[in-house]
């Protein structure tokens, strides 16, 4: 792309749909990770790049793939020290966009998807907006303070990412918290509710894992 884009998407090998298009916005810039990118090309996107070791297309999907992004970064299934999904977010983050959102980052294998949650931290430390989407999740991170808005997505839930997060307070939820502790294993953040449009979230110290949720999606698989 020839201007710094406002928001990088990444489209990653794990469970895709209708939903994760949907992100897509005018001058995004729409990075297809693996099968991620053959993805994009079935749904008439054109990837701006792709990458990965593409150890899970065939070789003429990979060709179709090479053929039709704008570029390709590829890299030996094996000897390699960072999954594909990381590779994406690396270089996402070196282009310091507003805002990165990774799609097909969660899906049947558990490893991925938690790594993938921990790299959230990655997007945090370079203070780059970073949020997981799919068709009944949003998760992002939080330091700080963050704001949630009312969304597609019903519930809010809070589990600490560190072994202690402190001085957790909560305003504009259905159960506010004030100067709470939430330490590994607590359940007490699960399923809250916002009351408005917006509710904010302070933290002294630590980082939450913020999961917005629905129990059903309302696109098609």
């Amino acid at each position: 792309m020839t201007t710094k884009p406002a928001k990088i998407i990444l489209f990653a090998g794990g469970r895709l749909g209708s939903w994760a298009l949907e992100e897509i916005e005018e001058n995004d810039c729409l990075i297809g990770v693996d099968r991620g990118a053959l993805f994009l090309l079935q749904h008439g996107k054109r990837p701006h790049l792709a990458i990965g070791d593409f150890d899970s297309v065939t070789r003429e999907e990979r060709e179709l793939i090479r053929q039709n992004s704008e570029g390709m970064l590829t890299c030996d299934p094996v000897m390699k020290d960072l999954t594909d999904t990381e590779m994406g977010l690396r270089w996402a983050l070196e282009r310091r966009p507003a805002e990165i959102v990774l799609t097909g980052a969660l899906g049947s294998r558990f490893d991925h998807a938690l790594a993938n949650v921990h790299l959230l931290a990655k997007a945090l430390e370079a203070g780059v907006p970073c949020r997981i989407v799919d068709e009944t999740n949003q998760i992002m991170l939080v330091e700080g303070h963050a704001t949630i808005r009312r969304s597609r997505f019903s519930h809010v839930s809070l589990l600490p990412l560190t072994e202690k997060v402190t001085g957790i307070t909560l305003t504009g939820f259905q159960y506010p918290l004030n100067n709470a502790t939430l330490q590994t294993g607590d359940t007490l953040g699960i399923s809250n509710v916002l009351l408005g449009e917006t509710g904010t979230i302070s933290v002294e110290s630590g980082r939450l894992i913020a999961v917005q949720s629905s129990d059903e999606s309302p696109f098609d698989a």
